[in-house]
Formats: structure tokens, C-alpha cells, sequence
């Protein structure tokens, strides 16, 4: 393993910054996800995001909003959600550059927040 914080070793602050940015295009391309970022101020929403990761990452700075829980409570979030969200992370971070088993760790951060995240059941069209 390499030396260095994830944060690090992904480049910082311009590459959490870059990744981010393209994260976004991705997700707001997403119409499985769009919806959820209906009238949503998208710098602040950003910074957030950049903020958040880069503490879970080893990063330097604070995250300071809501838990993942609070902030995700008003959402009808399901598991294939996460997913999608969760694959367009990885794939943002490929494009950029980012190796394989960076990727694989920052995925193994990311994956456990799914409890925190996903808070509805998917909808089952089942005949009564």
C-alpha cells in the first residue's frame, strides 16, 4: 500500500474539487436521479459533497452538516439509488485518472454509508 492519507494520494483538494464537479454532471445526467436535485442549490450542494469527503478520505478539513441520515431523510431513497450513485463515484474517478486500488478503497468507505443513506423499500408491483 501506498504511503499517504487516500486524501493524499488522490490528489487533494483539486482532485476531491474535480471529482466532485464531474460527479455531478454524471448524477444530474442521471434521469434515475435527477429528480432528487430538483431545486437544489448545487455550489453549496458541491462544497458539501467536497467537504464530506475529504475527512472520510484522510483530507484536512471538518465536515460540519447534518449526518448522512438527517440529510437524506426527506428523499425517497432506495437501495438501486445508492448504487447508481455509488457507480457513477467510481466511474467519475477512473475517468480522472484515479488507480484501481484507490478507487477500491474509496468504494469501501462509501459503501457503508448505503445505512445511513437508503431509507426506502423498493416499491413491489406484486398482484394482491
Amino acid at each position: 500500500m501506498s504511503e499517504g492519507t487516500l486524501y493524499q494520494r488522490i490528489g487533494g483538494e483539486a482532485a476531491i474539487n474535480a471529482a466532485v464537479d464531474r460527479f455531478y454532471e454524471r448524477v444530474l445526467a442521471d434521469t434515475q436521479l435527477n429528480h432528487f436535485f430538483v431545486g437544489v442549490p448545487m455550489p453549496r450542494l458541491k462544497a458539501h459533497q467536497a467537504a464530506f469527503l475529504s475527512p472520510a478520505l484522510g483530507g484536512p478539513k471538518q465536515y460540519n452538516g447534518g449526518s448522512m441520515q438527517k440529510a437524506h431523510a426527506k428523499l425517497a431513497i432506495e437501495q438501486c439509488h445508492f448504487d447508481l450513485v455509488a457507480t457513477h463515484l467510481v466511474e467519475t474517478l477512473g475517468e480522472l485518472g484515479v488507480s484501481e486500488e484507490i478507487i477500491g478503497e474509496v468504494a469501501s468507505a462509501v459503501i457503508p454509508l448505503a445505512s445511513q443513506i437508503v431509507n426506502t423499500k423498493p416499491a413491489t408491483n406484486l398482484p394482491s
